[in-house]
């Protein structure tokens, strides 16, 4: 009779946890833990590169709100977990990564294939551990599940040590408990009510934070109820549908976004579920003298430009629905309709822009009118993750998904994938640029074996595009972002993807809806035109504010650039010090 093993009982918790899925890639340190997983109820999904697995695991946990579990084995499966480890971190996406190791008498010394995992992932998990003996296991997985849950979320790290796991072991898993909402206070929610209704021209940034607390009804019945404009961050996409009056836009592209949301004017900012890690609050704060009123599930991050007058904290439907009964209704709304007029009419004009190859407006008009309400677009990172975050219109939380806190190419293919093994009634189209499809292609064939239909949409223009942009606003040239493509069609057909490269506008409108019909992946090809100015500076550059130098617009909004692309290296840093604007 087969013995009990640490390996069965970390298991068990996993499943006791609700596990249905690990993605990852299996090796010789968890051969005990991967047995274990073929007798469970759990799926194991075996994937082509371990930084596949961890974005899959960190959209299914954006997704579904409970943990993506991803699993790689010791040094380099370790390793290549890190970018989509890093990606949840600061998306606040709740995953709990898990890790093969050495055995323990092996740890003092050098040895092959061995790092010291757990010192590498602390900076980029809320928390992580190594299972020293089997008596701790039921514990250390009810405590990884709970803070990657738990607000603000993120990823928790467990390293196995192979030795450990093959060890016999009668522990049982604990019971699991879901996160604990905290009430707000009835002073803090009645200060913040005094200040919206005292104030002169207030307007409100909503974030990613009420998109992952499901609090976009009370949101809106918020901003409905005090008749408070509101502009979005490219993660809060779909929390107000783009009709509503209350509606400014999606702001983060430049820094005249806000002034053009009205920002500049107002006296007051209601920053709801806004992680400073999507945009700089220097960008809609520069001066220091707005009175902001902070409402989110942990008390606000210090920064010198984020001083809230007070925080409301709390669970946020709570904090909602409370200030919707206290706040007076606004007698002079706040905020611009500029910037939001301005984006609607570029995208609806682009219905009649027949020019190929293609520029990106009427790219998304098209993907737009073949996709529900409810459908998903994916965008990978790079200069069409712009074009997606400002122009496209959503109606509906997560259905939008972009990579923004860390911006890491590569994202768009396993994230899709995620999409539908989620949501397989959705439609989901995933935009990649050519430069960060090849970052995870390989992820095509776990979407053919998943049996996951979604279209991949190549821009092509054989470049790293934003980088080549902000070169050339910057130095007026570009270099070292050229390369060569292989052949899309071909290599897609090789996975046994039907596949197109479409030639003008109005093929491309029929091949996407050919392709979602289709019950398989599949993949088309476009050229894309990247001439026109993502800054729409030609419309927005003389409301933007005063610009001392000739094209200072696309030169601002290319060097915000560097928040999205994962080249952005220590200019990002440079911009979030102050030097960008």
């Amino acid at each position: 009779m087969r013995k009990r093993t640490a390996a069965d009982v970390f298991v068990e918790c996993l499943e006791t946890e609700g596990v249905e899925h690990v993605f990852g890639i299996p090796g010789e340190e968890t051969l005990d833990f991967n047995e274990s997983l073929d007798r469970s109820s759990i799926r194991f999904v075996p994937v082509r590169h371990e930084q596949g697995g961890a974005y899959i695991a960190d959209v299914y946990g954006r997704l579904t709100g409970r943990a993506g579990v991803c699993l790689g084995t010791l040094g380099p499966g370790a390793t290549n977990l890190v970018t989509g480890i890093a990606d949840a971190y600061l998306d606040r996406a709740p995953m709990v990564a898990l890790t093969g190791q050495a055995s323990l008498e092996r740890m003092h010394k050098e040895s092959h294939q061995y790092l010291d995992v757990v010192n590498l992932m602390r900076p980029i998990t809320k928390w992580n551990a190594r299972v020293g003996e089997p008596a701790v296991i039921p514990e250390v997985v009810r405590k990884a599940f709970k803070l990657a849950e738990g607000e603000k979320p993120g990823a928790t790290h467990v390293e196995l040590p192979e030795d450990v796991m093959g060890e016999q072991s009668d522990e049982r898993p604990l019971p699991r408990r879901d996160p604990v909402r905290s009430e707000p206070s009835d002073k803090d929610v009645s200060r913040a009510a005094e200040l919206i209704s005292a104030a002169r021209a207030p307007v409100a940034l909503a974030g990613n934070g009420v998109v992952r607390n499901r609090a976009v009804a009370a949101l809106r019945s918020f901003v409905d109820t005090v008749g408070l404009r509101t502009a979005v961050t490219f993660m809060g996409k779909g929390l107000l549908d783009p009709s509503t009056p209350q509606w400014l836009g999606a702001v983060g592209l430049q820094a005249g976004d806000y002034e053009m949301a009205g920002f500049g004017a107002a006296d007051l900012v209601v920053a709801i579920g806004f992680d400073l890690v999507e945009h700089s609050p220097r960008l809609w704060n520069p001066h220091r003298d707005k009175t902001i009123v902070c409402l989110d599930t942990l008390p606000a991050e210090i920064d010198a430009y984020y001083l809230p007058e007070v925080e409301v904290v709390g669970d946020l439907n709570a904090v909602l629905e409370q200030l919707s009964r206290e706040c007076k209704p606004i007698a002079q709304p706040g905020g611009s309709t500029r910037l939001r007029d301005v984006v609607l009419r570029r995208f609806e004009e682009a219905k009649d822009d027949s020019s190929y190859p293609m520029q990106p407006p009427r790219v998304l008009f098209e993907i737009r009118k073949a996709l529900g309400r409810s459908d998903i677009l994916v965008s990978d990172v790079g200069l069409h993750k712009l074009w997606i975050g400002r122009m496209f219109p959503t109606y509906e939380p997560n259905t939008v998904l972009i990579a923004n806190g860390l911006a890491g190419m590569g994202f768009a293919v396993p994230a899709a994938i995620a999409a539908k093994l989620v949501h397989p009634d959705r439609k989901v189209v995933a935009v990649s640029g050519d430069g960060g499809f090849l970052m995870n292609f390989q992820e095509l064939e776990t979407a053919v074996r998943l049996g996951t239909p979604f279209v991949n949409v190549i821009w092509e223009d054989r470049q790293f595009g934003s980088i080549a942009w902000k070169q050339r606003a910057r130095f007026g040239r570009d270099f070292g972002t050229d390369f060569s493509n292989p052949d899309f069609v071909r290599l897609a057909e090789s996975f046994g993807l039907p596949a197109w490269r479409v030639t003008s506008a109005d093929d491309f409108a029929v091949r996407l809806r050919q392709a979602l019909e289709l019950p398989v992946p599949t993949l088309i090809v476009l050229e894309i035109d990247y001439s026109v100015d993502v800054a729409i500076a030609d419309d927005l550059g003389e409301e933007t504010g005063p610009h001392p130098r000739p094209g200072a617009a696309a030169r601002d909004a290319a060097d915000t650039a560097d928040r999205f692309s994962d080249t952005a290296g220590d200019e990002a840093r440079w911009e979030n010090e102050g030097g960008a604007y």
